[in-house]
């Protein structure tokens, strides 16, 4: 687990480089802001319409062996990437391309890494094992941003994508030697009928309550509660008549309170969705209070708590949505949560970038949280008022026959 750590914070690291440097490559390009949401847009179409088949092939396909290959796949990617780049060919096709494919691996590369780590401690231990990849992921994440114009300063853009291929392949290098403990679940053969390992995981994923609650909240959260590198940086550079660099102190000092969320997260041991949602309507909670704030030291002050709760809130989930299926259905429900997160993704900036249309950017936070918090709430109101009408959980599914000789 700690060589899995180490690697993963080697490649968080080169991600954020090369995502650091990723829209001003598209702009240097084409000249267009509207090209770079297209290059991003392509990138993530794969989750939404692959994302349930990339997680069944997880299920599938030996997990060490899916994980060490679709690393190295992504490392080629960035290679041939930083190749172009020097030899300058790469245009807005082939950045297309390259970005399609990217999304493509990423459909089976999500899963398969985030179930590996998972296989590596006892069952107990699963929380912590997620709390510990938040943490790297929010410490590879400021060590990135960080390197990536020290690289590009010396060395050019392509430099990032060769850091991020470079990461890739260690990655992929350390895979081998890591021994998963006993408890895993050594998973049973998949049915040969492809299509049908898919609406399994949708079946399975639509028929249990908690799963269904917990996409609920993280959805809304995500649409009106997370997008802080728009609302707050239109917060603090109107509102409270900050600059660039104001905004950067806010940005560090979310990444901070990820960190200690993180660390605080990876001490759970059993959480449940309640939990989830009650830590996100109190982060909704503060984000209206931050959305009011009349100077930026206050803001600071608020960023902090609100960072932590969220940050917890989110290993909580994670420990939820990768626990809670049999082992066999995991890689499925992964999936299925993919093509899901995709759909926030893509639509959550245009409803967020509309609400401060209309309302501002204290209005977007304000209205923002109250929407959180209080469909969480009615939520949970409904739930104790009406508790017969809870799905019926599907059942594990049974293996499939073997055939007689």
């Amino acid at each position: 687990m700690r060589w899995w750590s180490l690697a993963n914070l080697v490649s968080n690291a080169g991600t954020w480089m090369q995502l650091t440097v990723q829209n001003l490559l598209v702009l240097q390009i084409t000249g267009s802001a509207a090209a770079t949401g297209l290059s991003l847009s392509v990138q993530a179409a794969p989750g939404l319409l692959m994302g349930v088949a990339g997680g069944a092939a997880v299920d599938r396909w030996p997990r060490k062996l899916t994980a060490a290959v679709s690393q190295a796949l992504l490392g080629a990617v960035a290679f041939t990437t930083a190749l172009l780049i020097a030899f300058d060919q790469l245009n807005l096709p082939a950045l297309m391309a390259l970005a399609a494919v990217t999304g493509l691996i990423a459909t089976v590369d999500g899963p398969a890494c985030s179930l590996l780590g998972n296989d590596l401690v006892r069952a107990e231990d699963v929380p912590s094992a997620i709390g510990v990849g938040s943490l790297v992921s929010n410490a590879g994440r400021l060590a990135g941003t960080g390197l990536a114009g020290l690289a590009v300063g010396v060395f050019g853009t392509g430099a990032a994508y060769v850091a991020n291929g470079v990461s890739f392949l260690f990655v992929a290098a350390v895979i081998p030697f890591l021994r998963p403990v006993t408890h895993t679940v050594t998973r049973k053969a998949a049915p040969t009928d492809d299509d049908m390992t898919v609406r399994e995981g949708l079946r399975f994923f639509a028929r249990r309550p908690r799963l269904v609650a917990l996409a609920g909240i993280t959805g809304i959260s995500a649409i009106f509660g997370r997008n802080y590198g728009l609302t707050l940086a239109v917060l603090v550079t109107g509102p409270l008549a900050g600059g660039a660099g104001s905004f950067g102190t806010v940005s560090t000092v979310l990444a901070v309170g990820g960190i200690i969320g993180a660390v605080l997260g990876a001490r759970l041991r059993k959480p449940s969705v309640r939990l989830v949602g009650t830590l996100a309507a109190a982060g909704a909670l503060l984000q209206v209070v931050a959305g009011l704030s009349p100077s930026l030291a206050v803001l600071l002050v608020l960023v902090l708590p609100m960072a932590v709760v969220e940050s917890v809130s989110d290993t909580a989930g994670t420990t939820v949505l990768q626990t809670d299926p049999p082992a066999e259905m995991r890689g499925r429900v992964l999936g299925v949560w993919g093509s899901i997160k995709t759909v926030w993704g893509l639509a959550g900036p245009p409803a967020l970038g509309l609400l401060m249309e209309l309302a501002g950017a204290r209005g977007a936070l304000v209205a923002g949280g109250l929407l959180i918090a209080g469909a969480i709430g009615a939520g949970h109101l409904l739930r104790r008022r009406a508790p017969t009408l809870v799905l019926t959980p599907v059942p594990t599914p049974r293996p499939a026959l073997s055939t007689a000789a």
